[in-house]
């Protein structure tokens, strides 16, 4: 799974997720993150069928939507994501929020497409670590990937901590806060220091807190700018500054009570 992928939240289905997904495949990203929900995978199967490259060159993860919860629904959802995506198999199956009493018969569904080579890997999105408890009791396949609001000013050190106990990848959605956090004083001097912009600083702050990190953009030039990430490091003072902004602040809904 690439440690960097491009996200297409809100991004309508035609000519902008599809310009979006080419212009990442050719700025070298080789992961991509959607959802059923966000409504546009047919765009980037169409984007990811005219971008030139193997199948196997691509990571691409998509996600079943709460109305679909259930065995047989998820499975019917799941097979609809593929047909517009237009994938023979994807590479990461995620329940999309924990709805209470039904994501435990979701994950049996995803754990079954796991079993049947539909998915190379089955996870979850927005668990905290006592729904991550529960699966633990009825499953024994456990989820590869939480996908979690991560960012900081929520940097759910707890939960980053269970994961890494339990071999658990943390992925960061919002990792720029939907940009609330890029004036923050102490991300302006860091970034003054490396010649960086901002986002770059919070990015590359993911990567060395051993985070997955799927920023969103549609323009071209902040798509091949978010990549830009490998010719510096955070020093480990740099990394705890950052940390420390943290102050348990959403932008998203909380996972118990949405």
């Amino acid at each position: 799974m690439p440690w960097l992928g491009l996200g297409v939240w809100k991004m309508d289905s035609g000519q902008e997720v599809e310009a979006s997904v080419r212009d990442a495949i050719e700025a070298g990203y080789r992961h991509i993150d959607t959802a059923a929900i966000y409504k546009n995978e047919e765009g980037v199967g169409r984007a990811i069928k005219d971008a030139g490259i193997g199948r196997e060159e691509l990571f691409v993860t998509t996600k079943v939507w709460n109305d679909d919860f259930g065995y047989e629904t998820t499975l019917r959802a799941f097979e609809e994501s593929r047909k517009k995506l237009g994938l023979d198999y994807l590479d990461l199956y995620l329940v999309h929020w924990p709805v209470t009493g039904k994501y435990l018969e979701t994950y049996r569904a995803l754990e079954k497409l796991y079993q049947d080579g539909y998915v190379r890997s089955i996870g979850v999105s927005n668990f905290h670590i006592h729904h991550l408890e529960d699966l633990k009791q009825h499953f024994e396949t456990t989820p590869v990937v939480n996908q979690v609001e991560y960012h900081p000013r929520l940097t759910q050190k707890p939960l980053h901590t269970y994961c890494r106990e339990h071999g658990i990848q943390l992925e960061a959605w919002s990792p720029l806060m939907q940009g609330k956090i890029l004036d923050e004083p102490t991300i302006s001097a860091i970034a003054e220091k490396y010649g960086k912009n901002p986002a770059q600083i919070v990015l590359r702050w993911d990567l060395q807190n051993e985070v997955v990190t799927i920023p969103k953009s549609s323009r071209k030039e902040r798509i091949i700018s978010n990549a830009d990430l490998f010719d510096f490091e955070l020093t480990a003072e740099e990394v705890a500054q950052i940390d420390a902004l943290n102050q348990d602040q959403r932008v998203g809904r909380d996972p118990d009570t949405f």
